[in-house]
């Protein structure tokens, strides 16, 4: 066996397409970004003259949310009762509307409360039980036997609010009209935790920014008064895409008191540079993206130049940069196996060819001639012709078109759909 098979394989498994969430992964990959963000984030949580501000946090697919609001999140545990979870991971996606989210805040504030052994009366926390036992169709004896073998109680109602589609279909018809009863016991439940704990409670609630444009505008735009009704502060992830549409982005201003905050993509080129022969990129943001693929993978297996190329065509996308490299890696695990005596396998030129390619193909697949036609105008003018297009909007959701801000807001073209284009003839070929 090939002595490069594990540090490829190390390699490969650290480059997969997911948050660093764990304290463990964040000790060994987090590199600083995103200061700035982080500090206007608490400055807003901090600041406000209320405990009950809702913040809206925004940012391309894949440029780090999740992992700055992990630390984000620990940050502030000391001074706050932090509630941190993925909407993907208590309700489907496909079924996320206003109720369901506001149900599952009052899940796992009492999980979390559990996990932190908060000192909660067991006459309240009784009343709790039986509410949610109630709701989910669980019987109170099922509780306490499956509790008392070990099983986490909120996480079992977790489970079933996220498997179970005719339960959440109960939820929203119960509380379909009567959706103060549910906000009065989320206030109910925060309350106690807050006393309990001696601090002010502060939810996130992350990939909520993958949600369809449609639904958002269901969950952000025609129920968002309901929504941000409870007592505390929470902060939301929307797509990118929503903050595009003006109805939408003028309720979350209104809602919000304009407590809406963008996570940038990293900006390697000032505007139009990255069309210039031989041009370089920013120092300090190639730098970042430069140590994020250190953190990740041995020097010994990928060549120096090699790196940039990849920082370059990942167009300051962390995602993007982790996707690239984990196609390289599986290129030469593939290689290795086939030349397992080939002890001068690595990232090279040819490598990283043949995975652009892969991405590329796969980019193409996705969208026909109408949709090169959107591209063909935002690569040529930096902006589309109509930034509220639907088409546009889908093609900034998948990161196609990528934003980036300085003095004003431009947009530009995903380097390897840049490529794309040119193979097709639609742009020219500027090297």
């Amino acid at each position: 066996m090939s002595q490069l098979l594990e540090p490829f394989r190390e390699a490969y498994r650290n480059m997969q397409l997911l948050p660093l969430l764990e304290e463990s992964e964040l000790e060994k990959f987090w590199v600083e970004y995103g200061t700035e963000t982080m500090e206007e984030l608490e400055q807003l949580v901090e600041d406000s003259p209320y405990n009950n501000s809702k913040i809206i946090f925004a940012g391309h697919r894949g440029c780090g949310k999740s992992t700055l609001l992990a630390k984000f999140g620990r940050k502030m545990a000391d001074r706050y009762f932090v509630v941190l979870f993925s909407i993907s991971d208590s309700i489907e996606m496909s079924d996320v509307n206003h109720i369901n989210i506001l149900f599952a805040i009052a899940v796992r504030l009492m999980e979390e409360a559990d996990k932190q052994k908060i000192n909660i009366k067991s006459s309240i926390k009784e009343e709790f039980y039986k509410w949610f036992a109630k709701h989910t169709r669980t019987e109170i004896k099922q509780f306490k036997a499956e509790t008392s073998a070990g099983f986490d109680l909120f996480e079992i109602i977790a489970g079933k609010l996220k498997a179970d589609a005719n339960l959440r279909d109960e939820i929203k018809q119960e509380f379909g009209k009567k959706i103060s009863d549910l906000i009065n016991r989320i206030n109910e439940i925060a309350a106690v935790v807050q006393n309990a704990s001696r601090k002010d409670v502060l939810v996130v609630i992350d990939d909520l920014d993958k949600i369809d444009l449609g639904v958002a505008r269901q969950v952000y735009e025609e129920n968002v008064k309901a929504l941000f009704q409870p007592n505390f502060t929470i902060i939301f992830t929307v797509p990118i895409s929503a903050l595009r549409e003006v109805r939408m982005a003028g309720t979350l201003v209104a809602e919000t008191n304009d407590q809406i905050l963008t996570l940038p993509v990293s900006k390697l080129f000032k505007q139009g540079e990255s069309r210039i022969p031989n041009s370089v990129p920013i120092p300090e943001p190639t730098a970042i993206l430069t140590d994020v693929m250190y953190k990740r993978i041995s020097q010994d297996l990928i060549e120096p130049e090699i790196v940039k190329k990849i920082v370059i065509y990942s167009g300051g996308v962390l995602r993007e940069l982790v996707r690239i490299t984990n196609q390289c890696c599986r290129i030469c695990l593939r290689l290795i196996r086939r030349q397992p005596d080939d002890l001068e396998i690595k990232i090279n030129a040819e490598v990283l060819q043949e995975a652009i390619t892969n991405i590329r193909i796969d980019f193409d697949t996705r969208i026909g001639s109408a949709d090169y036609a959107v591209l063909k105008e935002t690569y040529q003018n930096f902006q589309p012709n109509d930034s509220k297009e639907q088409r546009f909007l889908d093609l900034l959701h998948a990161l196609y078109v990528l934003e980036y801000r300085n003095s004003d807001g431009w947009y530009d073209i995903h380097p390897i759909v840049t490529e794309l284009l040119q193979r097709k003839g639609i742009i020219m070929d500027n090297g």
